[in-house]
């Protein structure tokens, strides 16, 4: 019970920290990229686990939309991004692996399956554009927010085992 309680509020923690991150945003093609959801998404890989990770995402995504921080389209970034790297991390426990997987299931996967969802709430002009709109900001984002967080915990993995 104790482990779960843990759990549970270190990924309350690192929602609270993706959502108020997501003000530290800038503008590519269109898209508004916010890395700090990709740190997280990591964050979650490597300390949580994948389970944990997709509801912080999918949390995440919830509060950014409600607050007006975020679209429609955070939620399948941040949750293919999040599933990918958990289940890549949990495989391998390798911090690498996680980044990479994080950067390949929210830039390439999460931007592929932002183009049915912008299709169907944001009109067929959204979703004419979905590669250079999607796929290439999220791929840049992904990459620059999963990189940073490869680099914090693996030290803070360190620090832990010293």
């Amino acid at each position: 019970m104790r482990d779960s309680t843990r759990r549970l509020t270190l990924a309350a923690v690192l929602t609270a920290v993706a959502v108020v991150g997501s003000v530290l945003s800038f503008p590519i093609l269109g898209s508004r990229c916010a890395p700090v959801q990709h740190m997280v998404n990591v964050f979650c890989a490597v300390l949580l686990g994948w389970r944990y990770g997709v509801g912080a995402a999918f949390t995440a995504s919830l509060l950014r939309n409600l607050f007006g921080l975020g679209s429609l389209l955070a939620f399948p970034g941040s949750m293919f991004g999040a599933l990918f790297s958990g289940i890549a991390y949990a495989r391998t426990k390798s911090i690498l692996a996680a980044v990479v997987a994080e950067a390949l299931g929210t830039g390439i996967i999460g931007g592929l399956a932002a183009y049915p969802i912008a299709i169907l709430f944001m009109g067929k002009a959204a979703g004419d554009a979905a590669f250079y709109v999607y796929v290439v900001p999220f791929l840049i984002s992904t990459v620059c927010g999963a990189a940073l967080a490869g680099l914090v915990v693996k030290r803070f993995k360190k620090i832990l085992e010293a």
